[in-house]
């Protein structure tokens, strides 16, 4: 198994979204103890984002491109050879300002390219990257599940299920900036949450 963990806060080892994804990626290795983990953290590394000189450099033939444009595709060719190697994806994806970061955006604006991980057809788009797991593990200041303002997992079932993840678990940790009690509580319900996704593979792996 490989597993891609992606780390969208910007807060380091602060973060919550990011030790839940710690959390489902502990279990995924207690049931495949010889699973290969890769670790995107782009609040700490962020992906460019992309802009006119990128979008040159990606519409421009492989064999006309200078070496500042082959250097920037090159970029992005890495970390869609990683997705495409990945078996589990999790992702840690706190809320900032009703969204998800600008880093995890680019992230997606790298690895979603015409005729490598998405193509359209006669019947419309069809996703390229299928026959993975995603887990994606949300942390949230205030409490917006199923609510109109949570407009992150909308965003993320349609990029997700663009690129063919359909199969995507989803924990929640909310009301996080709501008091140091509310705080703790959400965080160990989505802890036990993770535990419950992974009990039976794991009694059955012991």
């Amino acid at each position: 198994m490989n597993i891609l963990q992606i780390n969208a806060s910007a807060r380091g080892a602060d973060s919550n979204s990011t030790e839940l994804a710690n959390a489902v990626v502990k279990h995924l290795q207690a049931t495949n103890p010889t699973a290969h983990l890769d670790v995107q953290d782009l609040g700490q590394n962020p992906h460019p984002t992309l802009d006119g000189d990128a979008l040159a450099a990606l519409f421009t033939p492989g064999d006309q491109r200078s070496a500042e444009q082959k250097t920037r595709v090159a970029i992005d060719d890495a970390l869609i050879a990683q997705v495409q190697a990945a078996d589990v994806l999790v992702l840690g994806v706190p809320m900032y300002n009703f969204g998800i970061p600008a880093q995890l955006k680019s992230w997606f604006d790298a690895i979603a390219r015409a005729g490598v991980t998405f193509r359209y057809t006669e019947n419309g788009p069809e996703g390229l990257l299928k026959g993975k797991k995603v887990y994606v593990t949300l942390a949230r200041g205030g409490i917006y599940r199923d609510t109109p303002n949570d407009s992150q997992v909308p965003y993320l079932k349609t990029i997700l299920g663009f690129l063919g993840m359909s199969d995507i678990e989803w924990v929640y940790a909310e009301g996080l900036a709501m008091g140091a009690e509310v705080a703790e509580k959400a965080m160990r319900e989505a802890h036990a949450q993770i535990e419950g996704l992974f009990a039976n593979a794991e009694t059955e792996s012991a």
